[in-house]
């Protein structure tokens, strides 16, 4: 599988799984409905984890704008491979999200709210303010990205020894799922471009019924918060810990 695929993949997978605990809870008449924060995050975390072990072999799992840029910000990944790796993405969520419009098909049509129905693509704040907005998206995507690069640094997992590959993608997710109790209240905690645009694409070209507008008015802050932070993450551990060990592309 090229890295291309791998990432194309992976993202889809993310999303579907992703967007779609967000419609189990929020949608009227499923299953979950009404399940809650702690599903939502718990579900986004698990969803994560298995992403990566799905094709983190294959293009190293980023998944994610903001990792892509910031490890090539740091020397880590080049930057000739930078704009296949976002088109990959994209395009992995967007499909992502039409995967979860199938799978709960009957149940956009009995739910009103259409910040709900906005909700199961992409983020909104909880208060709309938005340097206030872009300052949670900066740090909650500083945290990941300095979190994956230490947690999967061989202080951590010792290359080669097994527990790199076996339990590097399920300490991503846990990651994942700790950024969003701890910081997702603000925003949602996009902390990922792709998973916010291809998304927010998707809900403005699928027939939804009653789904009103996509609210592009806030839509560069989950993509410049957390590219900003990216970098600003990865600059981080570059500077404090990559000195002491060698590091490990997640």
């Amino acid at each position: 599988m090229s890295p291309f695929i791998a990432e194309l993949l992976g993202t889809m997978i993310l999303v579907t799984l992703g967007d779609g605990v967000v419609a189990n809870v929020v949608l009227n008449r499923t299953k979950g409905h009404n399940g809650g924060w702690i599903v939502i995050t718990a579900g986004w975390g698990l969803g994560v984890a298995l992403a990566v072990y799905c094709v983190n072999a294959m293009s190293g799992a980023h998944l994610n704008p903001a990792v892509t840029i910031g490890l090539a910000a740091i020397g880590k990944f080049a930057w000739a491979g930078v704009p296949a790796y976002l088109l990959a993405q994209m395009l992995g969520a967007f499909l992502g999200a039409v995967i979860v419009w199938l799978a709960y098909l009957p149940h956009w049509a009995v739910t009103e709210d259409k910040g709900a129905k906005l909700g199961v693509f992409c983020t909104a704040p909880a208060i709309r303010r938005p340097a206030a907005n872009l300052v949670t998206e900066i740090i909650g995507t500083a945290v990941l990205v300095l979190g994956v690069l230490a947690v999967l640094s061989p202080d951590n997992l010792v290359p080669n020894s097994g527990f790199d590959t076996g339990f590097a993608p399920f300490l991503v997710g846990i990651l994942v799922w700790s950024i969003g109790l701890s910081l997702g209240g603000p925003t949602g905690y996009a902390i990922n471009p792709a998973r916010d645009l291809g998304p927010r694409l998707a809900h403005f070209f699928l027939p939804i019924p009653g789904k009103g507008h996509s609210d592009w008015g806030y839509s560069w802050i989950p993509i410049v918060g957390p590219i900003i932070g990216g970098v600003i993450g990865a600059v981080i551990y570059q500077l404090a810990w990559a000195p002491h060990v060698p590091l490990i592309t997640p």
